[in-house]
């Protein structure tokens, strides 16, 4: 039988419960959504545990959960363990999984707000030709580089200022 996308969010919900959190089964179902939208799917050969498992492994590698001054902090091995699998398998199937979603530790899609607010590199930008902290940089330009798409977030606002003033603004918009 084919695994399917519900079946590999039901057992990655259930491991990120037991041993992650919430952001890390949100970030998941995020995955296997953009691989049940490939064409062929993916998910369509192998086993639901593996491509779970796989899931996982690939948030955790991009994330650094196997680092333990991270939190939360998951071992190899016991990741391994709650899939029911080798980390020889899960790491060819995270691997699989990287390529096809091109999935780095500077994807912000695939990053947990932690990772985001901590990652120097995603917040260099080029403003005239020279690289810049964008956190550094006057709200203008850290506004523009948003609506760009080039920041996750107007640092000068916060990550929660930056969804409400852009919430503000848009109904703005539908007020005029």
């Amino acid at each position: 039988m084919r695994p399917t996308a519900e079946q590999v969010i039901a057992l990655t919900d259930k491991v990120c419960a037991d041993l992650l959190d919430e952001e890390y089964a949100g970030l998941a179902r995020q995955v296997v959504a953009k691989l049940a939208r490939k064409r062929p799917s993916p998910l369509q050969s192998g086993r639901a545990a593996t491509w779970a498992g796989g899931v996982v492994w690939a948030l955790g590698q991009v994330n650094f959960l196997s680092d333990p001054s991270t939190k939360p902090y998951v071992a190899h091995d016991d990741l391994a363990a709650a899939f029911g699998l080798s980390k020889s398998t899960l790491g060819q199937k995270a691997k699989q999984i990287r390529d096809t979603l091109k999935m780095t530790w500077a994807t912000l899609e695939f990053l947990r707000a932690e990772q985001i607010d901590d990652n120097p590199m995603i917040w260099f930008i080029e403003v005239n030709g020279l690289p810049f902290d964008a956190r550094e940089l006057p709200i203008e330009i850290q506004v523009e580089a948003y609506l760009k798409g080039i920041i996750p977030y107007v640092p000068g606002l916060g990550r929660d200022g930056t969804a409400a003033a852009m919430a503000a603004q848009r109904s703005l918009r539908f007020a005029l």
